[in-house]
């Protein structure tokens, strides 16, 4: 542990639902990077919730949150990012307890962040031959619709959740209204973020899909979860019409996106 970065005003937020042994692994891996490490429990029936909580009364560097039910990873995310902002942090690193982000690019985004704290920092997925293709084409469909809607804001990628969000513009964002509290969250949040006036840094990070063999483990369901996509995209377009001055003049008057 004495190699993580320790810091007062970035922190690692991973929200974990049912996620099994990966969990521990994805914690120990962005503890060696990082230093604190939250982790938000949402409702877990896996018996992870206790487990991370001796860990946690073992290292100072590791805060475990448990929700008492299920409530999404955008409710997670959100209770995590209350609780931070109390406790005088101002910016956050989220990333998925499944295993399939780098633990190992924490510091770089960290750093960006650093660099330019009015900025979101998100990863650009890099896909090897674990990803299924249904999936890959899947999100081509939902960042082809996420330029529209931000009028080309320089978003690289709308569903690749290993970002960091500056906490109270992000908690702003998700107290106006009520959604963004399964998985429409990682979309809705850099589409609202960025009509907010938050510009996106992009950084490419490789992302890979475990095979079940070795403890990967998915709750993306797809017809449950396209028909949310489906309806989120919908609300944001409505939306979107609305705001097309605005987004209009500001794409007339912003710099590009910077890239890493």
């Amino acid at each position: 542990m004495a190699e993580a970065r320790a810091s007062t005003t970035h922190l690692v937020l991973i929200p974990s639902y049912n996620t099994g042994e990966t969990v521990f692994e994805t914690v120990r891996a962005a503890r060696t990077q990082w230093e604190p490490v939250w982790v938000v429990v949402d409702g877990s029936t896996d018996g992870t919730a206790e487990r991370l909580q001796r860990l946690a009364a073992a290292d100072p560097g590791l805060r475990v949150e448990v929700l008492p039910r299920n409530q999404g990873k955008g409710a997670a995310v959100l209770h995590g990012l209350r609780t931070a902002r109390a406790d005088g942090y101002t910016h956050a690193l989220t990333m998925d307890a499944d295993g399939q982000h780098p633990a190992g690019l924490i510091p770089a985004f960290m750093q960006t962040s650093c660099e330019r704290p009015e900025a979101m920092v998100l990863g650009r997925p890099i896909f090897d031959a674990s990803a299924p293709l249904l999936r890959v084409r899947g999100r081509r469909v939902s960042n082809a619709w996420t330029q529209l809607e931000t009028l080309g804001a320089g978003i690289g990628d709308s569903l690749y959740g290993f970002r960091v969000y500056p906490i109270a513009q992000l908690v702003a964002v998700m107290s106006s209204q009520p959604w963004m509290r399964r998985f429409d969250f990682d979309t809705e949040a850099v589409v609202r973020l960025a009509w907010r006036g938050v510009k996106p840094i992009n950084h490419d990070a490789p992302v890979k899909y475990l095979r079940p063999e070795e403890g990967g483990i998915s709750h993306f369901r797809y017809g449950r979860d396209n028909l949310l996509l489906t309806w989120m995209h919908t609300r944001l377009m409505l939306e979107f019409v609305l705001r097309l001055p605005v987004l209009a003049w500001r794409r007339r008057t912003r710099r590009p996106p910077f890239q890493r």
